[in-house]
């Protein structure tokens, strides 16, 4: 069994917002691959399905973590614990402000850069699980940060955010093969970021 945890606030307030883009993400590779209903589970949304992988097919449990985003390790703690995952076999989904919109790039432990989510599983599990940073743009000064991420997608965005999405969930065979390199690449040329306006910090 492997654990894909997509990070976010729970609700109906922040649904569109872009620190939700790891819900999102979570939402459409349920979808994509027929997972099982969502249930509430380890003070999160869970579903359940299988990926084809390397010839076979891996167990994947999708969480939504809904303890809201600063206690995200509560819950991905409790589904770790229970299912006695590695965290080589734990990806998390989340925004990333260091990343322009529309960018995708995973990485293996490391800091929290900032990140509410990451800062509190880190501590709760260990720092080495893998990650999917999906990038959602910098507002071009610190203090705008917390207004960015809380607000919701531009209509604008649209575009390249479904593209991004459909592939997070169509290269999904290479991320449960464990190949986190081409799985990156992969997304990457089926959603190729939009190029950057010099006059939007954020994009």
């Amino acid at each position: 069994m492997q654990l894909w945890a997509g990070l976010g606030n729970p609700g109906a307030k922040y649904a569109g917002n872009r620190h939700n883009i790891g819900f999102m993400a979570a939402d459409r590779i349920a979808e994509r691959w027929r997972f099982g209903p969502w249930k509430s589970r380890f003070q999160g949304q869970v579903c359940e399905g299988a990926i084809a992988a390397d010839g076979g097919e891996e167990r994947i449990l999708l969480l939504k973590p809904q303890t809201y985003m600063n206690e995200s390790g509560r819950a991905v703690a409790e589904a770790v614990k229970f299912y006695k995952i590695p965290l080589s076999d734990i990806v998390v989904f989340y925004d990333e402000i260091d990343l322009a919109p529309g960018r995708m790039r995973m990485k293996t432990g490391g800091g929290a850069a900032g990140h509410n989510g990451i800062r509190s599983i880190a501590p709760a599990i260990g720092q080495d699980f893998r990650r999917a940073r999906l990038g959602v743009g910098h507002p071009g000064h610190k203090d705008l940060v917390h207004r960015h991420v809380l607000s919701d997608f531009a209509k604008a965005e649209g575009p390249w955010l479904t593209a991004l999405l459909d592939a997070l969930a169509d290269a999904a065979p290479l991320l449960a093969a464990g190949q986190d390199e081409r799985y990156q690449t992969e997304v990457m040329r089926l959603a190729p970021a939009p190029k950057r306006d010099p006059r939007n910090p954020a994009g």
